[in-house]
């Protein structure tokens, strides 16, 4: 996540060049062909581009939208989660009367965590961090998840022997909420906790079950492909086609000047196709690298941050003061 006041318009012109190089060369061949070929049968009527670039506007703002939905969904459901975190903290402490339970308890919660957070990094099909404009800008942060494996982290919070359950299992974040739900039925049976405090225990791994489920889900299914492909077509068709709509215009404005610029008004074709077009690439790719809120982008939901902060309060909930490492904001982004 940017947490800076905004992005340089330097940083976001070097983060779209390659799209910028790609419309200049494209609108420098419409002018070249009706300048110096005479292919002046190549005009497209403003109309037809008109209608074109009303189409593209309103399939590519719908897009933003939606995909704008599914950050802010994203990062409703990880608030949710360090809320539910912190109520675990409580119940773990006052619950059982064991305090090393309590501790168990809380390590196990953090392991969920911290298995949850990898499992929601691992890259998809669809994902845009692949991207070559995405993949340069990593250079300015780190995503803590590509730097640790897990296997070094869960031993500091589970026995050897859930360890090893956790590691062989797919998906493990669910094998350690099981893991737990039998954690708080033993305190149960062996009579550590009464039968309304279990229930309470229960409740709350409901709650986490369900938020994890939300997680996957903004994981695993991505904004519909369909709708994806139509935004990208229809953004390449207008950039195709919206230079070749200027050629009659601007050719038109060489009886209204004098000068140097006299015959060549339509070289103006270049730039202003070029920063139109801009427009519509740039609100299509925002809306590519937005889609995925837990990619490890760099408008990403901060997961890495809220696991660690939920891990500290946890355990100052316990009464314990670890010296935990803090994640600090590199070029503003912190994940």
């Amino acid at each position: 996540m940017h947490l800076g006041k905004s992005y340089k318009f330097s940083e976001f012109l070097i983060w779209t060049r390659r799209q910028i190089y790609v419309l200049l060369i494209w609108g420098c061949v419409p002018v070249v062909l009706y300048r110096f070929l005479g292919f002046t049968w190549l005009s497209v009527p403003m109309t037809v581009v008109a209608l074109l670039g009303t189409a593209t506007s309103f399939i590519v703002g719908f897009k933003n939208v939606q995909t704008y939905n599914r950050a802010m969904e994203a990062q409703a459901v990880w608030t949710a989660i360090l809320s539910g975190s912190r109520l675990w903290g409580m119940i773990a402490r006052d619950f059982p009367e064991d305090r090393a339970r309590s501790k168990e308890l809380v390590n196990r919660h953090i392991a969920w965590l911290t298995a949850l957070r990898y499992e929601l990094r691992q890259p998809r099909i669809w994902e845009s961090m692949n991207r070559s404009f995405n993949m340069e800008y990593q250079r300015f942060y780190r995503i803590p998840e590509r730097e640790t494996a897990i296997e070094d982290l869960l031993p500091a919070y589970l026995p050897e022997a859930e360890l090893k359950q956790v590691l062989s299992s797919a998906n493990r974040a669910t094998r350690i909420i099981s893991l737990q739900g039998a954690a708080i039925r033993l305190l149960l049976t062996s009579a550590q906790i009464s039968g309304n405090f279990y229930m309470e225990m229960e409740r709350a791994l409901r709650d986490l079950i369900e938020l994890q489920a939300k997680a996957e889900q903004l994981k695993n299914f991505p904004y519909p492909r369909q709708y994806a492909t139509v935004n990208t077509l229809f953004v390449r068709f207008f950039c195709l086609f919206f230079p070749f709509g200027l050629l009659q215009e601007f050719d038109k404005l060489n009886d209204s000047v004098t000068g140097v610029m006299h015959g060549n008004m339509i070289w103006l074709v270049v730039p202003f196709s070029v920063v139109v077009s801009w427009m519509y690439t740039s609100l299509e790719q925002v809306g590519s690298s937005t889609e995925n809120p837990f990619e490890g982008g760099a408008n990403d939901v901060p997961i890495s941050m809220l696991c660690l902060r939920a891990e500290r309060d946890l355990k100052e909930i316990l009464g314990e003061v670890d010296a935990l490492p803090v994640f600090e904001p590199e070029a503003s982004v912190i994940l």
